[in-house]
């Protein structure tokens, strides 16, 4: 089964860029790109009532697998990632067990996010942390969160024993 972080990077590796200049949706063709892999990842999870507009807004829906009266839960994500910084040619880079040190993102431009910066960094001290290189964007929101859905949705399809309401995704 494909986890959280093959998942994640996969789709951070897609420029969805938005571009604020566009009259046209989605701005950029990488957002039509990663809706339809999704799409494609969605009918393979086996989920129903799949669709995708001409404007890659995706939705589906994970059908209840009880009898048991509960909520419809939804769960949103957002496929296009920030105008302001290149998610072209993104190159994630993966700290495991991350040692609360400076991360060096890219030697060859001195590309460091150092700790007397980014103090924060020090709470992750053992946890694997993911940058891209420092060129570009990595794209984390909102690729962190559809991978997270798309994980959970893997997860309960592979595990019936779980029981769920109806679950309905965009």
């Amino acid at each position: 089964m494909e986890t959280l972080l093959e998942r994640f990077l996969r789709y951070v590796k897609i420029d969805t860029q938005s571009d604020e200049d566009s009259s046209v949706h989605p701005s950029t063709p990488g957002q039509m790109e990663l809706a339809r892999l999704l799409e494609k990842e969605l009918r393979e999870l086996g989920l129903r009532n799949i669709r995708l507009s001409d404007k890659a807004y995706l939705m589906a829906e994970l059908p209840a697998n009880t009898d048991k009266k509960l909520p419809t839960v939804g769960f949103i994500a957002h496929l296009d990632t920030s105008p302001d910084v290149s998610g072209k040619n993104v190159r994630p880079l993966i700290f495991s067990n991350y040692d609360g040190s400076d991360l060096v993102l890219n030697q060859a431009e001195n590309i460091v996010m150092q700790v007397q910066d980014f103090p924060e960094l020090k709470e992750y001290t053992g946890q694997t942390v993911i940058t891209s290189d420092g060129t570009t964007l990595l794209g984390a929101d909102d690729k962190a969160g559809i991978a997270a859905i798309m994980t959970a949705l893997s997860q309960l399809q592979n595990h019936p024993d779980i029981k769920h309401g109806r679950i309905v995704v965009a």
